[in-house]
């Protein structure tokens, strides 16, 4: 009798170890893919950010490139009234102020999205190149006042 009761846990045992076991990697398979869905959405999620991030840094610089258009039409009709050497001066300058406004411009038009970092990247330079040409056009203004 003891060893029936015996035989009979043993197999107990057995017959637990084995349905647990087929339990275990279904559950785990399941968790897997919940996490795989949850990845996607998440890369889903930042690869939307980024892409804002963009369409919003590109308004923001296309409205500064067209402030820098303003001021230098303003400028162009200031000058208007200067003597001929003067003037052919200030042309000169305000035609290197317009040309690197049209470059950066199209410098923004033509980037395209490749990565977070090589975005940022660009952008670290573009913010650059828009400081020295609005330094330029505040220092150009500066000798314009009369």
């Amino acid at each position: 009798m003891k060893k029936n009761v015996i035989t009979l846990s043993a197999k107990f045992f057995v017959a637990s170890a084995i349905l647990t076991s087929c339990i275990a990697p279904t559950t785990k398979v399941e968790d897997a893919e919940e996490n795989v869905t949850e990845a996607k959405k998440d890369l889903d999620q930042a690869n939307e950010d980024y892409q804002t991030e963009i369409e919003n840094y590109r308004k923001e610089t296309l409205t500064k490139i067209s402030d820098n258009d303003k001021i230098i039409a303003d400028f162009k009709t200031k000058i208007e009234n200067e003597k001929k050497d003067v003037k052919a001066d200030y042309e000169k300058k305000i035609a290197q102020l317009e040309q690197k406004n049209k470059e950066l411009k199209q410098k923004m038009d033509d980037y395209k999205a490749e990565g977070k970092e090589q975005w940022e990247t660009f952008k670290t330079e573009f913010n650059r190149d828009m400081d020295v040409l609005g330094k330029a056009i505040k220092d150009f203004n500066v000798n314009n006042v009369k």
